[in-house]
């Protein structure tokens, strides 16, 4: 049987059947953490929900919205660990060395120990959470007014997976805490292709169980997908804002690309047949393409190199070197997924203080330098973690095929040859040929 185990010793990540394990003193203060009750913050009678893939534990985010008007009210509870953990014991400086939950396709390599990740401080239903609560408002146009967080103790009423909600959307009975989402979702998405946001809805290679084995799935994004993404991107934006404003902060930043690069992209939609108006932007051309479709999918493909440059900016005192973020349409920050992810928990904190109108604490300011090495870091690691299992599962799906051809979309062309992608089973591959062209239909 195959296994992923050679992947993760390259990466110096532990076994599969030691996924879970951390040192010793990480376990014990984890245990003490967990013990303790929640309490000491105001309780918020709000219905919350999640939604998270099936059989997720380890919970960020809930939700609870509502019609204002013309208008809505965000209301988003992120798990709150900078009140549980603390400041430079075992769990904390464990995470710092980590940086962020690592994905694999038979099991994570946790950020924190499951006790707390997936137990006493994951926003599992019906059960009362510490949380950092963001109220925001979002105008009939889709624009932010008002946006604040709390700390809070809330109940998530509701477990909710994303298949499952899109079921209820298609049937026309949401859960009536998320009823607003598909409207406030799309608002919120035009706007920030109005804002130039380079928005990339290319189905995922993704890696499944197939029996004993293992194969590669391409998983499409549906709707509740991008509609609940906006939701974390709106919080993320605002804080962001707040941090710009405060002067102080970090911000996941991502350049424009520069006009040759957006003159090229265009050039490129028009030889692939696609309708590129007088005026249009990437972001806009890209928002107007169907997935399905050859030609887009090779457009997307290229729309990648628009997307490079990807890092951490941290500041203190002064405004940031770089604020913008290319994908996102604007100044964006991590502060929705501290379970997984470091970064979030000091975000939170800034944004606390600030709507607290209090000092940003010491702890906070003290380790905002080291933050962005982390952070790219375990970036670099999550990545490779994730194209290494998808090639050998498509190694592994194609040893006996050798010889056979397979009908195939081009993707990418270079001097190097093609990337294409084999419609059934669907792998992305380099191909060597003569007159390949992008978005074509081709046997390989």
């Amino acid at each position: 049987m195959h296994d992923f185990d050679a992947i993760r010793a390259q990466l110096d990540l532990p076994p599969a059947a030691r996924t879970d394990e951390f040192p010793a003193d990480v376990e014990a203060e984890a245990k003490t953490i967990a013990a303790a009750e929640p309490s000491g913050d105001e309780t918020l009678d709000l219905p919350f929900v999640t939604i998270d893939p099936p059989g997720s534990k380890d919970l960020d985010q809930a939700m609870f919205l509502e019609r204002v008007g013309k208008g809505f009210r965000v209301h988003y509870a992120i798990a709150d660990l900078g009140s549980a953990i603390p400041v430079g014991g075992p769990v904390d400086t464990e995470a710092r060395r980590r940086g962020q939950t690592v994905y694999l396709p038979d099991g994570r390599v946790p950020l924190h120990p499951t006790v707390l990740s997936e137990g006493a401080l994951s926003l599992l239903p019906n059960e009362l959470r510490r949380a950092a609560v963001w109220t925001i408002d979002v105008g009939a146009d889709g624009r932010s007014g008002t946006a604040t967080v709390r700390r809070a103790l809330v109940t998530s009423v509701a477990q909710l997976d994303y298949e499952g909600v899109q079921a209820t959307f298609d049937a026309g009975k949401p859960h009536p805490s998320i009823e607003p989402l598909a409207d406030l979702g799309k608002l919120r998405l035009a706007l920030r292709v109005e804002l130039g946001a380079i928005e990339l809805a290319l189905p995922e290679q993704e890696v499944v169980r197939d029996g004993d084995g293992w194969k590669v799935h391409m998983r499409r994004r549906t709707d509740v997908d991008a509609w609940n993404a906006e939701i974390s991107l709106l919080t993320g934006m605002a804080a962001a804002e707040l941090m710009i404003d405060a002067k102080i902060g970090l911000l996941r930043t991502l350049p424009k690309p520069d006009g040759g690069a957006i003159t090229t992209f265009l050039r490129t939609a028009r030889n692939l047949g696609i309708t590129v108006p007088g005026g249009a932007t990437p972001a806009t051309v890209l928002a107007a393409l169907d997935p399905d479709q050859p030609t887009a999918m090779a457009l997307m493909t290229d729309a990648t190199k628009l997307l490079r440059g990807a890092g951490y900016t941290n500041f203190d005192g002064g405004g940031p070197n770089e604020s913008s973020h290319a994908g996102i349409g604007g100044p964006y920050a991590h502060v929705t997924a501290p379970l997984r992810r470091l970064a979030d928990r000091f975000g939170t904190e800034i944004c606390l203080a600030i709507c607290g109108k209090q000092p940003v604490p010491e702890w906070v300011r003290e380790a905002l330098p080291a933050l962005p090495e982390i952070m790219s870091a375990s970036d670099h690691l999550t990545a490779k973690a994730d194209r290494s299992c998808i090639a050998a599962a498509e190694s592994w799906t194609l040893a006996g095929h050798v010889g056979e051809s397979f009908d195939a979309v081009v993707l990418h062309v270079d001097d190097r040859g093609a990337e294409v992608m084999l419609v059934k089973p669907p792998v992305i591959a380099r191909c060597q040929g003569k007159g390949l062209q992008e978005g074509a239909q081709v046997q390989v």
